[in-house]
């Protein structure tokens, strides 16, 4: 334990790092998946649950917390560590990406965001200053900058005049958030698909002397391939000692290769939400336990997986429970596709430090090319 926000870097392997992070309420393994508790609640899961399975640090949304139960709310009964029986790091985004999604319901200017709330109506106002100290009042341990994230594809004007935006938004929270040796704020480099703009967003952000970095606006539309150009263009230009973040990014084939090119941590809602409708990520792949074909099949998802969920009920009740609407399934679905993903990032950083990363990632994604294997 520390009293300070420090990164050290343990291993490389070719592009891939891996680390440690360090602050008050505990350390923070990376390559780091953080499992997104929207409401303040890793959907399905119990939050004991999901520590157990190797998760170092989880993630708030401020934008829903701020809607519901309202973050000066949250501040009286102790901070989201308290009020959801967490006490281990949290990450709260900016709330920038859902006021950017509510489209027809906001009007953005230099000052911030005027918006509606899709509960009620109501309306709020999110400027770079509301965004942080909303952030305090959560009292959440990482606090990301408020950007603007548009969609790709995008004009390239278009595209600049948001990255420029976030830019001087970077600032501002940056002033807003001080000096708090324990926490940390990350800036979040945007630019789109434009590489020049990415350059230039991540050497301004670079300047500031941010505690750490993230890498915005991508896995919103574009290819793949266009993301990975993105950060094989962005991370060089991130300082080495401080570590990097993908916004909610992704599936195991884009951690494996956005590892592979600097990545520290990583958020999705992909498993939560993919067990909520059934499908489970497993080392063959993806099952989707709605299809006939399970109906009858007595085997595990996985008979040599630690979690009772993937080892200790057969794809037939599964499927029974998905089939059925009941909500069991999608708990165990859940709790069987964060096991693997924390599974996955503890393989991803033994492979780095024992200099195999390459090979295992080859070997992974030949596990998930040959599939599930065929019922008997």
């Amino acid at each position: 334990m520390t009293d300070q926000f420090t990164f050290k870097l343990l291993a490389t392997d070719g592009g891939a790092r891996r680390g440690k992070i360090s602050m008050p309420r505990g350390n923070v393994r990376t390559p780091a998946f953080m499992p997104v508790g929207t409401g303040g609640t890793v959907k399905a899961m119990y939050l004991d649950q999901v520590r157990d399975l190797g998760s170092d640090i989880i993630l708030g949304n401020t934008y829903h917390l701020m809607l519901r139960p309202g973050a000066e709310r949250v501040a009286r009964l102790g901070g989201l560590h308290d009020f959801a029986r967490w006490p281990h790091p949290i990450l709260t985004d900016s709330g920038g990406f859902q006021v950017m999604s509510l489209s027809g319901l906001r009007k953005l200017d230099e000052r911030g965001v005027v918006f509606r709330s899709h509960i009620d109506g109501a309306k709020h106002e999110m400027s770079p200053e509301r965004s942080i100290e909303i952030q305090g009042l959560l009292d959440s341990d990482i606090q990301m900058q408020l950007d603007e994230c548009i969609a790709l594809p995008a004009e390239p004007a278009e595209v600049q005049r948001a990255m420029e935006l976030s830019l001087r938004w970077a600032e501002r929270c940056k002033t807003a958030f001080g000096d708090q040796p324990g926490k940390a704020m990350f800036g979040i480099v945007q630019g789109g698909d434009v590489p020049e703009l990415r350059v230039k967003s991540a050497q301004a952000l670079n300047s500031m002397d941010l505690k750490g970095y993230a890498v915005g606006g991508l896995a919103v539309g574009e290819p793949q391939a266009v993301m990975l150009d993105m950060l094989s263009i962005t991370c060089p230009e991130l300082p080495e000692n401080k570590p990097r973040y993908l916004m909610g990014v992704g599936t195991p084939d884009d951690i494996l290769k956005s590892v592979a090119r600097g990545i520290d941590m990583f958020d999705c809602v992909m498993p939560t939400r993919a067990g909520r409708h059934g499908l489970a990520y497993t080392r063959f792949g993806k099952i989707n336990l709605k299809n006939a074909r399970h109906a009858d099949d007595p085997r595990p998802l996985d008979e040599e997986s630690t979690c009772p969920a993937a080892r200790d009920y057969s794809r037939a009740y599964l499927h029974h429970l998905v089939r059925s609407n009941e909500a069991l399934g999608a708990m165990l679905l859940t709790w069987n596709n964060l096991a693997y993903y924390q599974s996955l990032m503890a393989e991803i950083r033994d492979g780095i430090a024992s200099g195999k990363f390459v090979d295992m990632a080859a070997r992974i994604s030949e596990g998930w090319a040959r599939g599930d294997i065929p019922p008997r």
